[in-house]
Formats: C-alpha cells, sequence, structure tokens
C-alpha cells in the first residue's frame, strides 16, 4: 500500500507542478475542469447514484457547468481592475454559505439529516455547491495579478496547499501520538481534537513565512494569520464532509482511481473547502 501511494504520489506531483506553473491560462481551466469531472463522477457514488450511466451524466453536468463558465468570463474578463468577475464571485459567496451550513451539518450529524439522506438528488446538489466554487477559486486565485506577474497566482495557490498539507501531516502525527478526544466520531471515528490543534501549528510556519513573502504590512498581519488559520480549520471541515457523505453511502474510498490513496475526492476533499473559502477571504480582503 504504501508503495503505491509513493509511486502515484511522484507521478502526479509533477503534473500538479508542471499545470500550475506553466500551462496557458485557459488550458489550465480546462485541466483544473477535468480534475473536477473525475471529482464529481466519484460524488455521484457518494450520492446513492450506482448506476453507471447516471453518474457519467451527473460527471458530464458537472463539466458543462465548467464549459459554460469558462465561455461566459474568457482569460481577460477573470480579474477587471483588481475586482474579481461577479459570476465568479458570487459563485464563491454561495460556497462560503454552503461550508457555513456544512459545520451545522457535521456537527448535529446523524441528526437532522433525514432530509437529505433520503434524497439522492439533493445529495447530488450538495456535489454541484462543493465541485464548481472549486474550480472557480482555483482558476480566480490562478489569474491573480497574472498581467502583472504571472507567476504571483501560482504562488497563492501553493500557499493553500502548503497550509493544508502541512496540516495534514501535522494534524496525523499528533493525532496518532495524543489524540484522545474525538472530532466528530459519528462521522470520521479517526479524526481527534489533538490532530486539529496539531495541524494549524503545523501550518502556522508556513503561515508566517507566507507574511513575509508577501510582505504584508504590519498592520494586517492579523488579518493574514486568522485567514491562514481559518482555511486550514476549513480544510478540516471539506474532509469531514467527503467522510459523512461516503458514511451515508456505505463507502470507505470515494473510487480506486489512484491506487493506494483511493479516489480523486480522497484527495482533494480537504482542498474542495479550503480554495472556495481562502478565495472568498482573498477577494474580499486581500485582493
Amino acid at each position: 500500500m504504501l508503495k503505491q501511494r509513493i509511486i502515484t504520489a511522484v507521478i502526479l506531483a509533477p503534473l500538479a507542478l508542471v499545470a500550475i506553473l506553466f500551462l496557458p491560462v485557459e488550458y489550465f481551466k480546462i485541466a483544473v475542469a477535468g480534475v473536477v469531472f473525475l471529482g464529481a463522477y466519484e460524488w455521484a457514488n457518494m450520492s446513492g447514484i450506482t448506476i453507471r450511466i447516471f453518474k457519467g451524466w451527473f460527471a458530464a453536468f458537472i463539466a458543462v457547468l465548467c464549459a459554460l463558465l469558462i465561455y461566459l468570463v474568457d482569460a481577460e474578463s477573470i480579474w477587471i481592475q483588481g475586482q474579481l468577475n461577479p459570476i465568479f464571485s458570487s459563485i464563491l459567496s454561495v460556497a462560503f454559505v454552503w461550508w457555513i451550513a456544512s459545520i451545522f451539518m457535521i456537527v448535529a450529524y446523524p441528526k437532522y439529516s433525514g432530509f437529505w439522506k433520503s434524497s439522492k438528488l439533493i445529495r447530488a446538489a450538495f456535489g454541484v455547491l462543493t465541485l464548481i466554487p472549486t474550480w472557480v477559486a482555483i482558476v480566480s486565485l490562478r489569474t491573480s495579478l497574472y498581467d502583472v506577474d504571472p507567476f504571483y497566482g501560482a504562488s497563492l495557490l501553493f500557499y493553500v496547499l502548503g497550509i493544508v498539507w502541512a496540516a495534514d501531516i501535522g494534524a496525523f502525527f499528533v493525532g496518532v501520538k495524543f489524540g484522545k478526544h474525538k472530532l466528530r466520531p459519528n462521522v470520521s471515528p479517526g479524526k481527534t481534537l489533538e490532530g486539529l490543534f496539531g495541524g494549524i501549528t503545523a501550518s502556522l510556519a508556513i503561515i508566517a513565512f507566507a507574511a513575509l513573502h508577501y510582505q504584508v504590512e504590519p498592520s494586517l498581519i492579523w488579518l493574514h494569520l486568522a485567514i491562514g488559520i481559518i482555511t486550514v480549520g476549513v480544510s478540516a471541515l471539506g474532509d469531514l464532509n467527503e467522510s459523512m457523505f461516503k458514511r451515508c453511502a456505505g463507502m470507505k474510498d470515494s473510487g480506486k482511481l489512484l491506487p493506494g490513496h483511493g479516489g480523486v475526492m480522497d484527495r482533494i476533499d480537504s482542498l474542495t473547502a479550503a480554495f472556495p473559502v481562502f478565495a472568498f477571504f482573498y477577494v474580499v480582503w486581500m485582493a
């Protein structure tokens, strides 16, 4: 299992690096849409849709939405005079509300879940609220200040990836060593409060480094730290959110596409929350 995980990571990591750094914006948008398409196919399964052709239709629907956004908002129209396109901005606002609602769903689970557990359509709609904003957030961040510095947006993506991965690593080791208090045992029995705090602590080094790298004004340091910590915290929410839907569907992994890792959603679950929430705060307070 470990060997498979390493081989898969060695193959995927350079591909992601090249895509973020070197793909032209229009091709980058398509590449991210491809990942979202694969995630949508797995989400259909998590929604209780078991017939292959129906899963394909749901994934195709998500792909069509991405294609529509690509058509409506070209690369030059994503940011206009430092302001995010209203369509993208509205989608990020909806995503922010969705993740707030997810907090209450996870805290209450399994109470008050009857209305959506029994409905494949509602669970599929939750997938739209999760996946489309992820695409919008990644594209919005990648194209930020693109005309000034083509790699500035890439650094934003690496920042979010860095703090989320640091949090995952910190949460794992602290949770294994010191974890005693379960975070949400009804949703994901392996997650602990100690692990969450360990993850946030591990990410602080990258958050502090980013404050120096971006030369954040001293008066705004607190805001930079707060947004970084919230992003890390909400990444755990993304993990729990997927675990909740997998539990409803009786699944251990979202898929089998990535040997040793499970499915695509198993790899991007934290990022589906972290990217939209960070992008929302970036647009509102940091851009």
